[in-house]
């Protein structure tokens, strides 16, 4: 290998409201890691080192991580670190592989594809079993992000959904869901903002995510919709591309207690740099 090798993946928010196992795009704000020769061994444990020993040997090597990303708050952290070690190793391995390839490999890892796949390939993506289909570098609106200091546990927020849901339900979220990838296909605001509910998951999951309920019931001046980012808490605004600035003021006088970051859709996934 060269005598350093430093990679960085984005943030993700998935799900996007009916998108549930399915929709994510990959955010502007990031984690990186730097792989060196050197002494010592390598921390087994720690999920970036396990996603890199899928591909390669972790031997002689030293790893340093450097998170950006908010952790146990629906931003992908886990994703990204996945994503950091499989991209680094295939740097170091000299490895041509595919997205799809890398996704095959971290999946057993992260356990859902999502998230895991905009943080790989970087834009907006569905995904299904280890395959993507990139449907662009942007969304039809721009996520700010609220991020509480609460954290959520992946596990916990699954627990909390239903064995079953009823019919009426399912078919109303099977219809968004359709909506919501001819929005994402056509980069239409129009019918973004139509495909942003849900019945499947957000429903189960508002409790974790109690600014999803606020955001819905007075939506900020410029907001298309609102989403919770993942499991949760983060609840992604979607604005309107020229009223973004607008909202995110309007959202931090708001809520002067939480984070509120102005993001954008990153077109790039996990890279060597």
């Amino acid at each position: 290998m060269t005598a350093t090798v430093r990679v960085r993946a984005p943030a993700t928010t998935a799900n996007l409201g009916p998108g549930f196992d399915c929709a994510a795009a990959a955010l502007d704000l990031w984690n990186e890691v730097e792989v060196t020769e050197g002494e010592g061994e390598a921390d087994l444990a720690h999920l970036g080192v396990k996603a890199f020993s899928r591909l390669a040997s972790v031997d002689g090597l030293r790893f340093v991580f450097t998170d950006g990303i908010p952790r146990e708050r629906g931003l992908g952290s886990s994703a990204a670190v996945i994503a950091l070690g499989l991209v680094a190793a295939a740097a170091v391995a000299g490895l041509d592989v595919s997205v799809e390839e890398l996704l095959a490999a971290g999946i057993p890892l992260e356990g859902h594809g999502d998230n895991l796949a905009a943080a790989l390939a970087g834009g907006v993506c569905l995904t299904w079993g280890t395959r993507i289909a990139r449907l662009g570098d942007e969304a039809p609106a721009v996520p700010v992000a609220l991020v509480p200091e609460a954290t959520v546990s992946t596990a916990a927020a699954r627990d909390a959904l239903p064995s079953e849901v009823s019919h009426r339900d399912a078919s109303f979220t099977a219809g968004r869901a359709a909506l919501l990838g001819a929005a994402l296909a056509s980069n239409s605001p129009e019918l973004f903002a139509e495909a942003l509910d849900d019945r499947l998951h957000e429903p189960y999951r508002s409790a974790g995510a109690p600014l999803l309920d606020v955001i819905r019931s007075d939506p900020p001046d410029g907001a298309l919709g609102a989403t919770i980012s993942g499991s949760g808490p983060t609840v992604i605004v979607w604005a309107r591309r020229e009223l973004v600035s607008e909202c995110a003021r309007e959202l931090t006088t708001r809520f002067p207690d939480v984070q509120v970051l102005s993001l954008s859709v990153s077109p790039k996934g996990a890279h060597a740099l």
